[in-house]
């Protein structure tokens, strides 16, 4: 059955690759990442090779549904997507705002979710899995040009999305009060807290951590500084500092 459906990816990703009409290339890209999602991930890890191809389409409407599509894939195959996350990172760069922007949305998500899932590994085993640690170090690079994105000219949309990562960062390892056994214990992949790692782990030291959050929401008040931040940029700079 795997078989099959990886020759029918295969065939989908040919027509999404190929096809003239770009309804037929959203449509079949989409089919594709039904049937990645529904098979074994190591199955599907065989497809991702041909699935990267499709960030050097020329429509950039389909380009955006491949982030969202390696989104999908990631949070749910972690572990057999670091060679994905390899697109989140150039398209970063795309010369369409939209593109770019989902990238940043997306890699959020991502961000979030990988650690989690170390954290999560962390107390439970006291160590990270190898593949989970290149995640990690990928998605560390993806805060990197994140932040450049954030301090330098360019689209206000795609700096307002780069602020709230930054802002989502500043959040994540800022100590709370909240019952970290109980988030744990419950499974509940939607929160993190910084207290997780009280214990103190090399790959995830808690002091390092929020050493480098309050870099980032100094960042964030010397962009008020800034006379060339446009008005909603100022207001969502704000916002985040006052958190």
């Amino acid at each position: 059955m795997a078989g099959v459906l990886r020759e029918r990816a295969l065939s989908l990703l040919a027509a999404a690759n190929n096809h003239g009409d770009l309804t037929v290339k959203i449509s079949s890209l989409n089919q594709v990442k039904d049937i990645i999602l529904a098979i074994e991930p190591s199955f599907a890890a065989e497809l991702y090779s041909y699935l990267v191809e499709l960030q050097s389409s020329p429509e950039s409407s389909l380009r955006k549904l491949l982030i969202e599509v390696i989104e999908d894939i990631g949070l749910r195959a972690m572990e057999h997507s670091p060679l994905l996350m390899s697109v989140l990172l150039a398209s970063l760069k795309d010369g369409e705002s939209i593109v770019a922007g989902q990238s940043i949305i997306s890699g959020q998500k991502l961000f979030c979710g990988t650690l989690r899932e170390m954290a999560l590994q962390l107390h439970r085993r006291g160590k990270v899995e190898r593949w989970l640690e290149e995640l990690w170090m990928r998605m560390l690079k993806f805060k990197d040009e994140v932040l450049a994105i954030a301090l330098e000219p360019g689209s206000v949309g795609k700096r307002l999305l780069a602020l709230k990562f930054l802002e989502t960062y500043v959040l994540l390892f800022t100590s709370d009060t909240n019952d970290p056994q109980k988030a744990i214990s419950e499974g509940n992949r939607d929160v993190f807290n910084i207290s997780w790692l009280a214990g103190g782990f090399p790959i995830l030291d808690p002091v390092g951590l929020m050493s480098e959050a309050n870099r980032m929401l100094g960042i964030l008040l010397n962009l008020l500084q800034t006379s060339s931040v446009p008005g909603t940029y100022t207001v969502t700079v704000v916002s985040s500092a006052a958190r």
